[in-house]
């Protein structure tokens, strides 16, 4: 017992000194912030004009933001003390191997959980991206990718005899990903036989993952297959790297080397085959691609005879505001309806028919400001989307009046009532129609 006592402050003790130790390494530093600020900047650049910008983009900005720091920074720091004959003195120490390597891991999670959360307000801050809709599984997402990517650097810090290995190594993980496993590259951009390829790379379970805290209602929950897939491979590499570790830079491996190394791979291939026999080896078509689809006939075939007048009962459309005039009492609702998380989701589909919705309980609840709160909704995805763009989202709606969610009811906005959904549907499409007629000058605003 009293082993145990003195054991566990050591090992406290270690772990702060593991931190403080990957602190001063300048190449740990700038493969875990330095680099995944970079690719922010070349994300940012390329993706600024989306609204928000990098809402789509941050599922791969973090998993780029992991894999510096779990591939790059943890094995070129443990390699660089291996190299100065630090792990041989640790050696010494009183406690078992997986203590110690436990305790270095848990140090890295903190700085890559760090540089995560880093980006995350970088990208607020500087592109005005929306924060993920659920902040306790957007942490819970980076410490499983984490977690599994810490197990590949485990393994990299193994193999690698110096610091260039472990930069010719990284990168032979690094670059696949980005290349080709939907990491640097989004899925669908890519050929047919890498988009099959990438099924096989945990970088693109890792960006899935990742992308559903910012852009689905429901998370992370309910998608257990990338969930499995990054643990199998993370633990899989992590029981390899720790079969493999070496407390010296002396101690050469032998030829049961490779053999783990294929049985860490092996975890690769099981993953791909289980996602190719469930139907998860193609990749999840992104959530606008039904508005994508529409075309100009389909927009001109819509028509807008027998549709209720702005001052009738049913979807009421108040006069735009001008000079302010109208927005007397709306300053509020204005604030509610920019910080609405249902009107912010990535999916700008979803996201205007929520807001949609939106002005479809304010008609059937009959609120007072039921026609300013239409007016308000319009303003809004029309400064958002752009008229082309908008006028395709609205004709899909129309159209496809069943696809999506439906939100029945809005208390954030004073209206707590729960309606039928069959209901609260047509009131959308008759607002989108309203919306769309005078996009396209159809309708007299």
């Amino acid at each position: 017992m009293r082993a145990v006592n003195e054991t566990f402050p050591g090992l406290f003790r270690f772990f702060f000194l593991s931190l403080e130790l990957n602190c001063r390494s300048k190449q740990a530093i700038v493969y875990g912030y330095l680099v995944p600020f970079l690719f922010l900047v070349a994300f940012g650049s390329v993706f600024r004009a989306e609204t928000p910008a990098l809402l789509g983009e941050m599922g791969q900005i973090l998993t780029i933001t992991i894999l510096g720091g779990a591939c790059f920074g943890m094995p070129t720091a443990l390699v660089a003390e291996r190299e100065r004959g630090i792990w041989r003195r640790y050696r010494l120490l009183p406690v078992s191997t997986g203590s110690l390597v436990g305790a270095v891991l848990a140090s890295r999670v903190i700085l890559i959980a760090s540089a995560a959360a880093l980006q995350v307000a970088l990208a607020h801050f500087l592109y005005h991206t929306p924060l993920p809709i659920h902040l306790m599984q957007a942490a819970a997402g980076v410490f499983l990718v984490t977690a599994s990517f810490l197990g590949l650097g485990l393994v990299v810090a193994a193999l690698a005899d110096d610091v260039p290995a472990v930069q010719a190594m990284g990168q032979c993980l690094f670059l696949p990903m980005i290349m080709i496993g939907g990491v640097g590259i989004p899925l669908l951009a890519l050929p047919d036989w890498a988009q099959k390829a990438a099924g096989f790379m945990p970088g693109r379970y890792a960006v899935e993952l990742l992308q559903l805290v910012y852009c689905d209602p429901d998370g992370i929950l309910g998608n257990g297959f990338n969930v499995i897939a990054l643990f199998v491979i993370g633990a899989g590499a992590a029981i390899v790297g720790a079969r493999l570790f070496r407390w010296d830079a002396g101690r050469h491996m032998g030829r049961s080397t490779w053999a783990w190394v294929a049985a860490a791979l092996l975890a690769w291939v099981a993953v791909g085959l289980a996602a190719a026999m469930t139907g998860h080896l193609a990749p999840a078509l992104p959530p606008d691609i039904g508005y994508e689809a529409i075309t100009e006939s389909e927009i001109n075939s819509i028509t807008y005879v027998d549709l209720p007048g702005d001052n009738e009962f049913v979807s009421r459309v108040a006069r735009p505001f001008r000079d302010g005039d109208g927005m007397r009492g709306m300053g509020g609702y204005a604030r509610k309806l920019i910080d609405w998380v249902p009107g912010q989701v990535g999916d700008a589909g979803q996201s205007t028919r929520n807001l949609l919705c939106l002005a479809g309980v304010a008609d059937v609840s009959q609120d007072l400001h039921e026609g300013e709160i239409a007016r308000l909704v319009f303003d809004n995805l029309r400064a958002r989307f752009g008229d082309d763009r908008l006028s395709r989202i609205l004709a899909w709606i129309i159209l496809y009046p069943q696809e999506g969610t439906a939100i029945t009811t809005v208390p954030e906005f004073g209206m707590v009532r729960q309606y039928k959904e069959e209901i609260i549907r047509e009131r959308t499409v008759l607002y989108a129609k309203k919306f769309l007629g005078r996009l396209r000058g159809k309708i007299k605003d």
